[in-house]
């Protein structure tokens, strides 16, 4: 199942990029306004790169856990604590994040601006489910394989 999960949380995220660009690049109007889509603290043809080099990096990691095989489908438990505490340290920084921009901005609350904030759950949420691949216990467990 952990493929599949990868491979849905990053056609998530490549959904978010393709939204921004509808947005920034197209003007389309049914989606948020530009200033919604992210915070500007990384100039936007920066950020678009760095967005393309992740996914690229997302499909390879889905694609190949889902097939079992390639240099990111083969388990290494060795990378699962790291991986499943540095999806725990993101998703605390970005409630954090939202924390703090609700009481800073209060005109924002509940929803105003938190897109990149929810995008960030999802791509924790990827490290999660990769951490989890990497180890017997947990969402998923892989009970075909010994590590």
């Amino acid at each position: 199942m952990h493929g599949p999960v990868l491979a849905f949380l990053t056609a998530l995220f490549l959904l978010r990029v393709l939204g921004q660009v509808l947005v920034v690049f197209f003007s389309v109007a049914w989606l948020p306004a530009a200033e919604h889509w992210f915070s500007g603290l990384i100039p936007y043809p920066i950020l678009l790169s760095i967005q393309l080099i992740m996914l690229v990096g997302m499909v390879k990691i889905a694609a190949d856990v889902w097939r079992g095989g390639g240099l990111f489908g083969d388990p290494r438990p060795s990378w699962s604590r790291f991986l499943v505490i540095l999806s725990a340290i993101y998703a605390g920084s970005m409630v954090l994040r939202y924390t703090l921009t609700m009481i800073d901005q209060p005109d924002m609350r509940w929803f105003g601006s938190t897109i990149p904030i929810f995008f960030h759950f999802v791509l924790a949420g990827f490290l999660y489910v990769w951490g989890k691949f990497h180890s017997n216990s947990g969402i998923f467990a892989r009970t075909d394989r010994a590590c």
